[in-house]
């Protein structure tokens, strides 16, 4: 069972600032993010919205200020941050069982050697796959698998070490409308279940307008937080990202936002 989560916030960012070298990439960012919240990121390329899971996940320090996740500065490892990369190719000969891919949630940094209850780690390993709906393809190599199964299993090897946050890097870059919109419910419907902050990194927000709780958005060499209202405007969006960019509703109230499509060609830093 996943542990509750703590009082308060999970992430605290105050005059935080990120750099690669002496390459300064934001500075500036005071923020925090409740427990259970659902944070879509958003930037131009180049921004460093990668940057920030890095921090988060304590893979590089700040540059400057300070950082608590989850009542601590992050480190490296931490099992109680689950983390879903950027989806490369994957080689479709790879032998590599779906299975066998989601149990390195759990001991992948231990390099094939089993520590603890085997049995206990195969019962996280299916409820993982069962939470994800990939029980049916799960034995299956994962090479061969579609775009969207193998963004399952992604899902399904970050969920199997119990975490209390889930970042998420594209998760939706390579999918096709729909699977885009069943990925996007999925981890909604994940979160809910198991009390996850998330924080997801998206060029096209339409198919997560309907679920997330905030956007939170990096560009200009700073981060800025706020409700989807204040954040998904024409004036705002086409500023950050110094195109144009449209906002439309519909007669429903629905939100759509159109002139990000050549963005999600591209990788952030």
């Amino acid at each position: 069972m996943t542990p509750p989560p703590p009082a308060g916030p999970v992430i605290v960012a105050d005059n935080l600032a990120a750099a690669y070298g002496s390459r300064l990439i934001w500075q500036n960012a005071s923020f925090s993010v409740d427990a259970g919240e659902f944070i879509a990121v958003l930037g131009p390329n180049g921004s460093g919205k990668s940057t920030l899971l890095r921090l988060v996940l304590g893979l590089i320090p700040p540059a400057a200020g300070s950082l608590q996740v989850l009542g601590r500065r992050p480190h490296r490892g931490n099992a109680e941050v689950g983390y879903v990369p950027q989806r490369r190719n994957i080689d479709p000969d790879l032998p590599v069982r779906g299975r066998d891919f989601v149990h390195l949630g759990i001991d992948g940094n231990r390099w094939g050697i089993a520590v603890g209850d085997t049995a206990s780690h195969h019962q996280r390993v299916d409820q993982a796959i069962a939470s994800v709906e990939a029980l049916t393809y799960a034995d299956r190599p994962i090479g061969r698998l579609s775009g969207g199964e193998q963004q399952r299993l992604l899902l399904a090897q970050a969920l199997a070490g119990r975490p209390q946050m889930l970042l998420l890097d594209e998760p939706l870059a390579s999918l096709d409308l729909r699977n885009q919109i069943i990925i996007a419910e999925l981890v909604a419907d994940l979160a809910r279940a198991n009390r996850l902050t998330v924080l997801l990194i998206a060029h096209d927000i339409n198919p997560l307008l309907p679920i997330v709780d905030r956007v939170l958005y990096v560009a200009h060499g700073g981060v800025a937080i706020g409700k989807p209202a204040d954040v998904i405007t024409t004036e705002q969006l086409s500023r950050l990202y110094d195109s144009p960019v449209e906002v439309l509703h519909d007669r429903h109230g629905h939100m759509f936002v159109v002139g990000l499509e050549a963005e999600s060609a591209h990788h952030d830093a």
